[in-house]
């Protein structure tokens, strides 16, 4: 797969007042949704009344691991398919694989569509309530003189299957007797055989160009406890045959899927019409890709058991459970999946998109609060030592009814260590040595003098403020040229915070042939914790998964695992705006 991203999908931003929120421009990134290639298929089919007109579409995950932002596009698609045409969409789990397969993963499944906004009503289905009925259908199969018990070994299978370039060659096994062939199926249900030792097949043709029509394997012996159905079965159905059959027994009209399965088709297709059943119309969309991190479920999965992540929901992880524990509002996936669209052919989707519509959602919708990260004393040596002041502060500058807060100042405050220069360099306008410079919400104050410890680091600053500048404006008329954010150091909170960086250091982690060693592009600072961070009091009373902009420093959210009364852990979800090293090497890239 080539890798080229969009350049439509590329930032930029008009810096105005020093450290301003991004003012992005961007008609390229309107929603279309409802003019993709999918939904035209769907309307024909409708007005020919195909299906009777229904539309009844299905999320078939297996579970065998955490959903990722690639499965959301499948989500948002089939569920949004459903809701657009008034049709019906089901949950299902593609759950063939028992050895791979677990609880956990199920509930946690159900629990990241709920996030995402959509509801399965009483259509939560598994391909493992169907085994009874797959097993009839294989023995109709076996009656047809389509499917045959193997004895070749998984090895043998492989190396008699052929290549695209030589044919397959026929098991020694392929003509066995009807009969002989429901004993020995019938026989490994009954677990007469050891695991690996047989399968059936289907009886296609072993020369067919299409690899997967050569005679595939159809059901394999595996003695594993399955997690919906316990110990009934010791025979499992190979995804390809049950997920064709799942279909035809719910109804579905059009079965959405990824690219990956579009030379499945045939297979599909097959399997159907030799059953003479329901046939629902297969249709293939170009998978979600996203540079700077992987989407293989079985790298996501050694991320995780090698402990270069703390787990699935490790809010570095493209997991929906990693982004909801990060902050990312369902409102931006579900935006950034419609603005994606649905295309035929493969192609990489820029991060940067994605970071783009988490920030869309969160101006308007977080409310904005002040905290320091690298906190340093500011002692204002003309005010009064007992005096607390409120300060009313906008919670949102986009949404004034989402009203004020009174922030408490006082004599002592925090500022952040970043926002001085004891030797400024030219074009930096926040404060220094005899500067002055506006609190945000406060008063102009002027560095007087700078207090440092043996070491020669700068511990605190003793400043004067203007009692006459409150609210930020100087009655005089005169101006300052930045303007930085404070807490006062008697009522501020203490809190942890941890900032989060993309996962890996280039775009394309796995290379062309996705075969690459990913590890070695990890990014050592993805991860960078502050723990001595100070914040306005009204954080003592959020709740965690609460989202929020820290003025100035990003937007974040209490973390939902580590948080709790007492002790404030800050999960950074995204920067205020990128910074124009990613741009220039995005435009590079493009």
């Amino acid at each position: 797969m080539s890798f080229n991203i969009d350049k439509s999908i590329l930032l930029f931003y008009n810096d105005l007042e020093d450290n301003t929120v991004e003012r992005l421009t961007m008609p390229e990134m309107e929603k279309s949704v409802g003019s993709d290639f999918i939904r035209e298929m769907i309307r024909k089919d409708i007005e020919t009344n195909r299906f009777g007109g229904r539309v009844h579409t299905r999320f078939p995950p297996e579970p065998n691991g955490y959903l990722h932002i690639g499965h959301a596009k499948s989500i948002v698609l089939n569920f949004g398919i459903a809701e657009e045409f008034n049709g019906l969409c089901n949950l299902r789990f593609d759950d063939t694989n028992p050895e791979k397969e677990d609880i956990e993963y199920i509930e946690a499944i159900k629990e990241d569509v709920r996030w995402l906004g959509y509801d399965w009503g009483d259509r939560l289905f598994h391909a493992s309530d169907y085994f009874d009925q797959l097993y009839e259908y294989a023995i109709q199969l076996i009656k047809k003189g389509k499917a045959y018990v193997d004895d070749l070994s998984p090895e043998e299978l492989r190396q008699q299957r052929g290549t695209l370039t030589e044919p397959g060659v026929e098991s020694p096994y392929r003509n066995r007797s009807v009969e002989e062939n429901l004993d020995l199926f019938q026989r490994m249900r009954a677990g007469e055989f050891p695991e690996g030792s047989r399968t059936l097949r289907a009886k296609i043709d072993m020369k067919s160009p299409n690899l997967n029509m050569r005679d595939p394997v159809m059901y394999r012996i595996k003695y594993a406890t399955h997690p919906h159905v316990g110990d009934k079965w010791c025979i499992y159905p190979m995804y390809d045959y049950a997920h064709c059959i799942s279909d035809s027994i719910e109804g579905i009209t059009h079965s959405i899927c990824t690219l990956e399965f579009e030379d499945h088709r045939p297979l599909y297709d097959w399997f159907l019409d030799e059953l003479g059943i329901y046939h629902p119309q297969q249709i293939e969309f170009a998978r979600l890709n996203l540079s700077y991190t992987v989407m293989s479920k079985r790298k996501l999965l050694q991320l995780v058991k090698e402990g270069h992540v703390s787990g699935w929901d490790d809010p570095r992880m493209p997991t929906l459970s990693g982004l909801r524990r990060r902050g990312v509002p369902p409102e931006a996936i579900r935006n950034f999946c419609e603005r994606i669209g649905v295309a035929k052919n493969d192609s990489v989707v820029d991060i940067a998109l994605l970071e783009f519509c988490i920030r869309e959602v969160l101006n308007k919708t977080a409310p904005r609060v002040m905290g320091v990260l690298d906190p340093l004393k500011v002692t204002l040596i003309n005010y009064p030592e007992d005096q607390v002041e409120t300060m009313e502060c906008l919670n949102n500058p986009e949404d004034e009814s989402m009203g004020t807060r009174l922030v408490p100042f006082c004599r002592e405050l925090y500022i952040d260590r970043d926002d001085f220069r004891e030797d400024p360099p030219p074009k930096y306008y926040r404060l220094a040595p005899g500067r002055e410079v506006r609190l945000r919400y406060g008063y102009f104050i002027k560095c007087e003098e700078v207090v440092k410890n043996e070491k020669g680091e700068v511990v605190e600053l003793r400043c004067t403020y203007d009692p006459n500048t409150r609210g930020g404006f100087a009655p005089d008329g005169r101006k300052v040229k930045a303007t930085i954010h404070w807490v006062s150091a008697r009522h501020a909170l203490d809190a942890e915070a941890r900032l989060y960086d993309r996962l890996f250091t280039v775009p394309n982690p796995l290379g062309e042939d996705e075969q690459g060693d990913f590890l070695k592009y990890l990014n050592p600072d993805s991860l960078k914790i502050l723990t001595h961070c100070k914040v306005e009091p009204s954080l003592g009373e959020a709740k965690p998964g609460d989202r929020f902009q820290l003025e100035r420093e990003g937007y974040f959210c209490l973390d939902s695992k580590d948080s709790h009364p007492g002790h404030i852990v800050l999960n950074r979800t995204v920067t205020l705006k990128d910074t124009w090293a990613k741009i220039e090497a995005s435009l590079k890239e493009a």
